[in-house]
């Protein structure tokens, strides 16, 4: 018996009867001979791991625009927190953790350069639409390595693709949908906080007295919320009261967070750019980098400028717009 022979059988034998297992995935979209230690889903986990996309999710934008500061969220630490709040779950509901973690780890590869700036931009220039999270299943079933993709399993696909706005077939990706709300809201008041904008008094005393006056707290209470709301059950759910405060918690940061000229003030200039990048490659595409212009004929000119200008970081689309719009200094 192979190591992950071994795994699987271990899965058989300690998850939840509602766990996704590792030999019951619907399979990948070219087949593959089986890897002797890992089980799909680790694989899976790995190869989002070292794909490139992941790699520049460090450079891209979670709320706040070009902080000054090493301790604001990035896309980068967004993911390793959903990660982490996400296992946590399904290790509580005897889910597949491995399953859980790949899709958590892959749930944002799409985002824009500027975060929701930016996706809002494509979604209004680019005929066919736009959402980060249809591009983030377009990252792995196709962009990533060569425009052949990562050839993850359908679980991974499906959970990535239903993290915002869907309902995932398998628990372990629900469980990721909630992780990420969790996730986002307690870490943009954190960094709201640090960014001046807004300060614990200003949240209204209910919903503290409900999920906690402290970061950690909070996530504890949220989390627990889950589990409890879950266990035992053939879907995943948050109990309701505290659904209805962490419902009112959010609301509370559209209005001043998200929504707030203080903190999103630069988000104008930032739809510019990605505004002015989109529509100078889509009149001159041969000024894209050669791997990018081959796609052309298969993929369709918008498709192709929309795939590499969501794929920019925030510093690359930054000097991408510099060299083309900015004058430089003149030298003999």
């Amino acid at each position: 018996m192979s190591l992950r022979e071994e795994q699987e059988k271990l899965e058989k034998a300690i998850l939840s009867p509602y766990a996704c297992l590792s030999v019951n995935s619907r399979g990948r979209n070219r087949e593959e001979t089986k890897c002797e230690i890992r089980t799909d889903f680790v694989r899976d986990r790995d190869r989002i791991i070292h794909c490139k996309s992941f790699r520049r999710l460090k450079h891209k934008t979670q709320v706040f625009l070009s902080p000054e500061g090493d301790h604001y969220r990035t896309r980068l630490t967004h993911t390793l927190e959903v990660s982490q709040i996400a296992r946590t779950i399904s290790r509580a509901l005897r889910l597949n953790e491995d399953l859980t973690e790949a899709i958590a780890l892959g749930h944002d590869l799409g985002h824009t350069p500027f975060g929701h700036a930016g996706e809002q931009v494509l979604a209004s220039v680019c005929k066919s639409g736009f959402t980060h999270y249809e591009q983030s299943l377009r990252v792995v079933e196709l962009l990533e390595n060569g425009h052949k993709g990562l050839n993850l399993t359908y679980e991974v696909r499906n959970g990535i693709a239903c993290h915002t706005n869907r309902v995932a077939d398998t628990l372990e990706g629900q469980v990721v949908k909630f992780a990420d709300k969790i996730a986002y809201i307690n870490h943009d008041i954190d960094d709201a906080i640090r960014g001046g904008v807004l300060s614990v008094s200003d949240i209204d005393t209910d919903i503290l007295d409900m999920l906690g006056h402290t970061h950690s707290k909070r996530i504890n209470t949220l989390v627990r919320a889950v589990i409890d709301g879950s266990a035992d059950k053939d879907h995943i759910e948050m109990l309701p009261n505290i659904k209805e405060a962490e419902v009112a918690l959010e609301k509370f940061m559209f209005e001043h967070v998200y929504l707030n000229p203080g903190a999103k003030g630069e988000e104008v200039k930032a739809k510019e750019v990605v505004r002015m990048l989109y529509e100078y490659f889509l009149k001159y595409p041969d000024k894209m980098p050669p791997e990018h212009y081959s796609y052309i004929d298969g993929d369709g000119l918008e498709r192709v400028v929309c795939d590499y200008v969501a794929g920019m970081t925030d510093n690359y689309a930054i000097s991408i717009f510099e060299s083309l719009y900015i004058p430089k200094t003149w030298r003999k």
